[in-house]
C-alpha cells in the first residue's frame, strides 16, 4: 500500500466515524458504487486522475449516483477528492468503509463476521460450489443469487456484504475474500481475528481460553475463525495477521523429523 493510499483511507475512515445517518442501505450503496466505477476503466480513470479538480470529480459522482443518499454521497464525494495510489486502490478504500458502514448497521451481539467464515468454508469445503462463485464465466448477477440462497438464514450484512465479494472479487479467490471482509468487519467494532486450526471441534472451555490468552497476548479481543484439519494432529495452530503461533503435533513431529536428519 503506497503512501497516499494509507493518507486516504485513514481519512476515510475517520470521515465514516464523523457521518451521521449511516446504516445498512449507506453501505450498500457504497458497495454498489464500487462495482459501478470498478466496470468501467474510463470511470476509474476519471475519478483518480490527480489533475481533476474536486468539484469536478463531485460534479461527476452527483451525475452517475444521483440516487444515492446524502450520507453515502458525502462519503464516496470525500475518497474520490482523496490521492490514491492506484485505482485498485480507491476500489478498495471504497469497498472497506461500504463493509464498515454495513458492519456498524449490525446489532448489538451480532457476529457478522463468524456468518462470513462460515460461509467461506463451506464453499471452499465444495468444489463445484466454489468453481460455481469464483468462475470468471458466471455472471455477476447469478452469482448474487446463489449466495443469497446459501444465507439465506444469516443476517442480511453477512448478504450484502458476501454478495458484493463474488459480484467484484478483482482477481481475488473466494478465501481471501471472505478473511479480508470479515477482518474489516472485526475491527470495525475493535475486535482483531484469529484463525485457529485443530485437529477437532473446540469445547466451549477449550475457545474460552484460547480467546483469553490472545486478548492478553494482543491487547483487545479476537474472533476466532476456527478452521478443522485432521493433519494437525493434535494441539492448536493459531494465526492472527501474519504471525503464527504453530503448537501442533504435527509441527512438533516435523521440527523432530529435521533435528534428526541434522
Amino acid at each position: 500500500m503506497g503512501s497516499a493510499t494509507r493518507g486516504a483511507t485513514e481519512s476515510a475512515r475517520a470521515a465514516l466515524a464523523r457521518t451521521s445517518g449511516v446504516d445498512l442501505t449507506t453501505g450498500e450503496q457504497l458497495l454498489g458504487a464500487a462495482r459501478t466505477i470498478g466496470s468501467s476503466k474510463q470511470l476509474v480513470s476519471a475519478l483518480t486522475d490527480p489533475s481533476a479538480t474536486d468539484s469536478a470529480k463531485a460534479g461527476l459522482i452527483g451525475t452517475i449516483f444521483a440516487g444515492l443518499q446524502p450520507a453515502a454521497r458525502t462519503l464516496l464525494e470525500g475518497m474520490v477528492a482523496s490521492r490514491w495510489s492506484s485505482g485498485d486502490d480507491l476500489l478498495a478504500g471504497i469497498e472497506e468503509v461500504g463493509i464498515r458502514a454495513i458492519a456498524a448497521s449490525a446489532p448489538a451481539g451480532s457476529s457478522v463476521e463468524g456468518e462470513l467464515f462460515a460461509f467461506g468454508q463451506g464453499v471452499t469445503s465444495d468444489a463445484e460450489l466454489e468453481l460455481a462463485i469464483g468462475s470468471k464465466r458466471g455472471a455477476p448477477e447469478g452469482k448474487r443469487d446463489l449466495v443469497d440462497a446459501l444465507l439465506a438464514q444469516a443476517s442480511p450484512q453477512a448478504r450484502s456484504i458476501a454478495g458484493h465479494l463474488v459480484q467484484q472479487p478483482r482477481g481475488r479467490r473466494i478465501g481471501e475474500l471472505v478473511r479480508s471482509a470479515a477482518t474489516t468487519v472485526a475491527d470495525a467494532s475493535g475486535k482483531g481475528v484469529a484463525t485457529v486450526t485443530v485437529a477437532r471441534p473446540l469445547t466451549d472451555e477449550q475457545r474460552s481460553a484460547i480467546a483469553q490468552s490472545i486478548a492478553r497476548r494482543y491487547g483487545r479481543e479476537h474472533t476466532l475463525n476456527q478452521v478443522i484439519d485432521p493433519a494437525v494432529i493434535g494441539g492448536v495452530r493459531v494465526q492472527v495477521g501474519d504471525e503464527v503461533v504453530d503448537g501442533s503435533i504435527a509441527a512438533r513431529l516435523s521440527e523432530l523429523k529435521l533435528r534428526l536428519a541434522g
